[in-house]
């Protein structure tokens, strides 16, 4: 009997190494992947995880909003658009003062990380220099520092940089073709315009995508080769599983088949295998069996606490007792500070930010 097709293609594109890092995936090559039987897929999956990884750490974030809603892009996902009719209670941009308290909460708390993010289309001078001032100081506490905030343009890319931003999170969503059906008031290239200026500032890149946004597997496909086939892969790649809210137009859409989003979290393992692939938006509706299957797929970052942006999280001992079970111990952070209080419990990264 000849092998599966997909197998048969795999096969024409055997070298390089399966863990060696590369930018010249076509669609074939990740059609194929989803393709192959789901055991094997996620083999090759864990197999590339541990060339790379500790298979039994995960890194974990919180995920909070510092400015809510009244966004002017219309993403048909999103309950901060301000052309949905989502219940949501507006929220200004939050002064300096308490975002470096909460920042301080955090490092005190055992966090090495902190995002702060706000639900624009592009940041106006006068807020972007309030930013600014965020990262420094948040930055002074010995924190890596984290943003998202819409489009950039100009000098905004650089002068993040030297505030001493280190991350910066903007999403491509979906596929090329896909994303015209899901936002009108940005285009797909108006992102990649963006990374490109992020990645020239010198800066480390967030960026992935949402599924079960009633798109096809071609559409997963083609989001992944974008990634993929960057200048250079994401350090960080958060693989969202929609969470429907009344009010915004996906409202409603079919689920996706779970197993389906495993396919994706273990080709897009393979296909950025340095990458920290996040389990990100989703998990609250979730089970633990699907959870582990995620994580043996190749994720090794999540979310963590009760609010992501403005749907809901697991909550957090649920989180510790998964992870007791699965024998996963929470990353340790990559910056200590000045005899920081103990972590919760283990539960180290905290990023702060909003939509991206």
């Amino acid at each position: 009997m000849p092998p599966p097709r997909a197998a048969r293609v795999l096969h024409r594109f055997r070298s390089p190494p399966l863990t060696a890092i590369r930018h010249d995936w076509t669609r074939a090559q990740i059609r194929a992947l989803f393709e192959l039987p789901f055991s094997d897929l996620l083999h090759r999956a864990q197999t590339t995880h541990r060339a790379h990884f500790d298979p039994n750490t995960v890194q974990v974030s919180t995920l909070l909003s510092i400015k809510t809603g009244a966004c002017p892009e219309d993403c048909g996902y999103c309950p901060q658009s301000a052309h949905h009719e989502a219940d949501l209670q507006r929220e200004a941009l939050l002064d300096v003062d308490a975002v470096v308290a909460a920042a301080r909460a955090a490092r005190d708390a055992g966090a090495s990380r902190f995002c702060m993010g706000a639900a624009w289309r592009s940041p106006r001078e006068k807020d972007f220099v309030r930013v600014l001032d965020m990262v420094r100081q948040v930055k002074a506490l010995g924190l890596e520092t984290c943003v998202t905030l819409g489009m950039l343009g100009g000098d905004q890319a650089p002068r993040l940089k030297a505030a001493g931003l280190d991350y910066y999170n903007h999403n491509l969503d979906t596929s090329p073709e896909f994303y015209g059906q899901i936002i009108t008031t940005r285009t797909f290239q108006d992102r990649l315009d963006t990374l490109q200026q992020v990645r020239d500032a010198g800066l480390n890149v967030c960026c992935g995508g949402i599924v079960g946004m009633g798109e096809a597997r071609e559409d997963r496909v083609g989001l992944l080769e974008s990634l993929a086939t960057l200048p250079e892969h994401p350090q960080s790649v958060p693989i969202n599983y929609l969470v429907q809210v009344a009010g915004t137009p996906l409202a409603g859409t079919p689920a996706l088949e779970p197993l389906e989003f495993v396919r994706t979290i273990a080709v897009a393992r393979i296909l950025m295998p340095a990458s920290v692939v996040r389990l990100s938006a989703g998990r609250e509706s979730m089970d633990d069996a699907l959870q582990a299957l995620c994580f043996l797929a190749g994720a090794n970052s999540i979310f963590y606490g009760d609010k992501l942006l403005t749907t809901g999280n697991p909550a957090a001992e649920r989180d510790r007792a998964l992870f007791a079970t699965l024998g996963i111990n929470a990353a340790e952070p990559a910056v200590r500070c000045a005899a920081p209080a103990a972590p919760a419990a283990g539960l180290t990264d905290v990023a702060v930010a909003a939509g991206g």
